[in-house]
């Protein structure tokens, strides 16, 4: 089965990323396990077209940001007259980041991002800097670099992350760990064969389709009472110490 990057910020178009949103079971999912650890003055790093900030806008303020400038136009024009919301073209892995704290987050979500980033040590640690002391940042990224696979490559994938290795990089980035934990257990099966055995190059429409309306509803109840000792993903809920 397959994983779905709902928010990519390099290798995909933007059809592409419309084609994400036919995955309702598998969004909703999603949102559910990031959307809860939210405040109310939040940062949207790699916002693609909006699918996610959609879900956000009855926040005191979402502030959007996309490397990718059609992106951003993208979201604008999908959400016009949003008092509330700044889409910005800007790059978490450079320096100008810093300045988005002239709106005092207390909270940042970073969706399946963190992967296309290559110096994510730093985009992480610029990430930290921006937030309110005491603000949590919230990161799902893909885990097991076992799982490195064509796809991947093709999505514009760095790396897989292990749990230890996100561990250090928030330690260094001066973040403490609230909660960590692996996510969709039965898709790391599903990656491990298209990666190594089908060797794909790309996500598969009809699988995803099977796994978003059969096992989706299934698992996410399970991993909703227990979370599992591994998984296709990883969700990390980071604060900044409070000064």
């Amino acid at each position: 089965m397959m994983k779905l990057v709902l928010q990519p910020t390099t290798a995909f178009t933007l059809e592409d990323q419309r084609q994400m949103t036919r995955a309702a079971n598998y969004f909703a999912w999603q949102s559910r396990l990031v959307v809860r650890q939210l405040g109310q003055r939040v940062i949207e790093v790699g916002c693609g077209i909006g699918n996610f900030t959609g879900l956000l806008l009855d926040r005191e303020l979402v502030v959007a940001l996309d490397r990718e400038e059609a992106c951003v136009e993208a979201l604008r024009r999908r959400y016009p007259n949003r008092p509330n919301l700044q889409a910005l073209v800007c790059d978490a892995g450079t320096a100008d980041f810093r300045g988005l704290a002239r709106f005092r987050p207390d909270s940042m979500v970073c969706v399946n991002v963190l992967e296309h980033i290559e110096d994510d040590a730093r985009a992480l640690s610029e990430m930290a800097s921006v937030l309110m002391p005491g603000g949590v940042l919230v990161l799902l990224v893909p885990a097991f670099p076992a799982l490195y696979g064509p796809i991947d490559r093709n999505l514009g994938h760095y790396r897989r992350y292990r749990r230890a290795g996100l561990v250090a990089l928030a330690e260094r980035a001066g973040l403490e760990i609230r909660e960590l934990h692996y996510v969709n257990s039965v898709g790391l099966l599903g990656w491990w064969v298209n990666a190594h055995v089908l060797r794909r190059q790309a996500q598969s429409d009809a699988q995803i389709a099977v796994f978003d309306r059969f096992v989706v509803p299934v698992i996410s109840r399970l991993e909703s009472a227990m979370h599992p000792p591994f998984g296709q993903s990883l969700l990390a809920v980071l604060r900044r110490p409070a000064a």
